[in-house]
Protein backbone atom coordinates (compact mmCIF):
# COMPACT_ATOMS: atom_id res chain seq x y z
CA UNK A 1 0.00 0.00 0.00
CA UNK A 2 1.53 3.36 -1.15
CA UNK A 3 1.78 5.94 1.76
CA UNK A 4 1.69 9.78 0.38
CA UNK A 5 2.39 12.76 2.32
CA UNK A 6 -0.28 14.41 4.41
CA UNK A 7 -0.41 18.42 3.92
CA UNK A 8 -1.44 20.06 7.34
CA UNK A 9 -2.30 23.54 7.74
CA UNK A 10 -1.74 25.11 11.25
CA UNK A 11 -3.37 27.73 12.32
CA UNK A 12 -2.72 30.12 15.19
CA UNK A 13 -5.85 32.18 15.39
CA UNK A 14 -5.55 36.28 16.63
CA UNK A 15 -7.54 39.03 15.52
CA UNK A 16 -4.27 41.37 14.94
CA UNK A 17 -2.68 38.52 13.07
CA UNK A 18 -3.76 35.03 12.37
CA UNK A 19 -0.61 32.64 12.21
CA UNK A 20 -0.40 29.68 9.56
CA UNK A 21 2.24 27.41 8.61
CA UNK A 22 2.40 24.12 6.39
CA UNK A 23 4.08 20.75 7.03
CA UNK A 24 3.93 17.46 5.47
CA UNK A 25 3.75 14.64 7.33
CA UNK A 26 5.96 11.31 5.46
CA UNK A 27 5.52 9.17 8.53
CA UNK A 28 7.28 10.38 11.36
CA UNK A 29 9.15 12.62 8.56
CA UNK A 30 8.02 16.30 9.13
CA UNK A 31 8.68 18.78 5.95
CA UNK A 32 8.50 22.37 5.91
CA UNK A 33 6.04 23.89 3.37
CA UNK A 34 5.19 27.32 4.51
CA UNK A 35 4.25 29.63 6.77
CA UNK A 36 2.83 33.04 7.46
CA UNK A 37 0.74 35.59 9.36
CA UNK A 38 -2.64 37.44 7.84
CA UNK A 39 -2.59 40.76 9.22
CA UNK A 40 -5.46 42.93 10.31
CA UNK A 41 -5.48 46.76 11.09
CA UNK A 42 -6.40 47.87 13.89
CA UNK A 43 -8.26 51.10 12.75
CA UNK A 44 -10.40 48.80 10.64
CA UNK A 45 -14.13 47.57 12.02
CA UNK A 46 -14.59 43.92 13.43
CA UNK A 47 -16.29 43.12 10.32
CA UNK A 48 -13.42 44.14 8.02
CA UNK A 49 -11.30 42.27 10.24
CA UNK A 50 -13.02 39.36 10.32
CA UNK A 51 -13.24 39.31 6.26
CA UNK A 52 -9.74 40.43 6.37
CA UNK A 53 -8.71 37.00 7.73
CA UNK A 54 -11.51 34.93 6.27
CA UNK A 55 -10.03 35.95 2.51
CA UNK A 56 -6.81 35.61 3.76
CA UNK A 57 -6.67 31.89 4.87
CA UNK A 58 -8.75 30.85 1.83
CA UNK A 59 -5.49 32.30 -0.44
CA UNK A 60 -3.93 29.79 1.87
CA UNK A 61 -5.77 27.10 1.07
CA UNK A 62 -6.11 27.53 -2.34
CA UNK A 63 -1.95 28.24 -2.79
CA UNK A 64 -1.05 25.16 -1.03
CA UNK A 65 -4.25 22.74 -1.14
CA UNK A 66 -3.69 21.29 2.38
CA UNK A 67 -5.44 17.66 3.20
CA UNK A 68 -6.38 18.58 7.01
CA UNK A 69 -5.86 21.93 9.42
CA UNK A 70 -5.47 22.27 12.83
CA UNK A 71 -6.71 25.14 15.14
CA UNK A 72 -5.65 26.27 18.23
CA UNK A 73 -8.16 26.26 20.89
CA UNK A 74 -8.89 30.12 22.52
CA UNK A 75 -7.48 30.03 26.28
CA UNK A 76 -10.16 32.65 28.20
CA UNK A 77 -8.36 35.99 28.61
CA UNK A 78 -9.23 37.97 31.63
CA UNK A 79 -10.87 40.63 29.42
CA UNK A 80 -14.41 38.86 28.22
CA UNK A 81 -14.35 41.03 25.43
CA UNK A 82 -11.47 40.94 24.00
CA UNK A 83 -11.82 36.61 24.51
CA UNK A 84 -15.31 37.29 22.85
CA UNK A 85 -12.98 38.89 19.61
CA UNK A 86 -10.82 36.09 19.72
CA UNK A 87 -13.30 33.70 19.59
CA UNK A 88 -14.63 35.38 16.48
CA UNK A 89 -11.34 35.24 14.75
CA UNK A 90 -11.43 31.24 15.90
CA UNK A 91 -14.49 30.82 14.41
CA UNK A 92 -13.20 32.15 11.18
CA UNK A 93 -10.37 30.10 11.36
CA UNK A 94 -12.45 26.66 11.52
CA UNK A 95 -14.71 27.70 9.10
CA UNK A 96 -12.47 28.54 6.25
CA UNK A 97 -11.03 24.87 6.09
CA UNK A 98 -14.32 23.53 7.11
CA UNK A 99 -15.91 25.09 3.91
CA UNK A 100 -12.96 24.18 1.68
CA UNK A 101 -13.84 20.41 3.01
CA UNK A 102 -10.97 20.09 5.43
CA UNK A 103 -11.11 18.05 8.18
CA UNK A 104 -10.50 20.44 11.70
CA UNK A 105 -9.04 19.36 14.86
CA UNK A 106 -8.65 21.21 17.56
CA UNK A 107 -5.97 21.53 20.34
CA UNK A 108 -5.46 23.24 23.39
CA UNK A 109 -2.27 25.72 23.93
CA UNK A 110 -0.66 23.36 26.72
CA UNK A 111 -1.21 20.30 24.20
CA UNK A 112 0.78 21.81 21.32
CA UNK A 113 3.59 23.33 23.75
CA UNK A 114 4.13 19.85 25.16
CA UNK A 115 4.29 18.21 22.12
CA UNK A 116 6.36 20.34 20.58
CA UNK A 117 8.49 21.30 23.44
CA UNK A 118 8.39 18.68 25.95
CA UNK A 119 6.43 20.98 28.06
CA UNK A 120 2.62 22.24 28.67
CA UNK A 121 4.06 25.73 29.57
CA UNK A 122 6.98 26.36 27.26
CA UNK A 123 7.79 29.97 25.94
CA UNK A 124 7.74 31.51 22.89
CA UNK A 125 11.62 31.65 22.36
CA UNK A 126 11.51 27.43 23.21
CA UNK A 127 8.55 27.07 20.33
CA UNK A 128 10.80 28.75 18.27
CA UNK A 129 14.02 27.06 18.64
CA UNK A 130 12.13 23.79 18.31
CA UNK A 131 10.31 24.77 15.19
CA UNK A 132 14.40 24.73 14.17
CA UNK A 133 14.93 21.76 15.10
CA UNK A 134 12.16 19.69 14.21
CA UNK A 135 11.84 21.82 10.48
CA UNK A 136 15.16 23.10 9.88
CA UNK A 137 14.18 24.52 6.67
CA UNK A 138 11.55 27.01 8.39
CA UNK A 139 12.09 30.23 9.18
CA UNK A 140 8.83 31.88 10.66
CA UNK A 141 9.02 35.29 10.14
CA UNK A 142 6.63 35.83 13.23
CA UNK A 143 5.41 34.38 16.64
CA UNK A 144 2.50 33.80 15.08
CA UNK A 145 3.96 31.59 12.32
CA UNK A 146 5.86 29.67 14.56
CA UNK A 147 2.91 29.05 16.61
CA UNK A 148 0.92 28.17 13.63
CA UNK A 149 3.43 25.36 12.34
CA UNK A 150 3.88 24.24 16.18
CA UNK A 151 -0.40 23.52 15.57
CA UNK A 152 0.49 21.46 12.63
CA UNK A 153 3.02 19.36 14.09
CA UNK A 154 0.84 18.54 17.03
CA UNK A 155 -1.41 17.50 14.44
CA UNK A 156 1.02 15.33 12.61
CA UNK A 157 1.74 13.20 16.31
CA UNK A 158 -1.98 13.39 17.00
CA UNK A 159 -4.06 12.91 13.74
CA UNK A 160 -4.48 9.19 13.94
CA UNK A 161 -6.75 9.35 17.03
CA UNK A 162 -8.06 12.70 15.88
CA UNK A 163 -9.38 11.22 12.48
CA UNK A 164 -10.45 7.56 14.53
CA UNK A 165 -12.84 10.29 16.99
CA UNK A 166 -14.27 12.18 13.87
CA UNK A 167 -15.35 8.51 12.33
CA UNK A 168 -16.79 7.97 15.45
CA UNK A 169 -19.05 10.66 15.55
CA UNK A 170 -19.74 10.86 12.07
CA UNK A 171 -21.07 6.92 12.32
CA UNK A 172 -23.22 8.01 15.27
CA UNK A 173 -24.45 11.29 14.22
CA UNK A 174 -26.01 8.91 10.74
CA UNK A 175 -27.39 6.38 13.18
CA UNK A 176 -25.36 3.61 12.87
Amino acid sequence: MLRHPIRILGIDPGLRRTGWGLIESDGNRLIHVASGSVETSERATLGERLVVIHDGLIAVIEKYAPHEAAVENTFVIVNGAATLKLGQARGIAMLVPARAGLTVAEYAPNQVKKTVVGAGHGEKAQIRMMIGVLLPKADPQSDDAADALAIAICHAHHRGSVLLKAAVLRRAAAGR
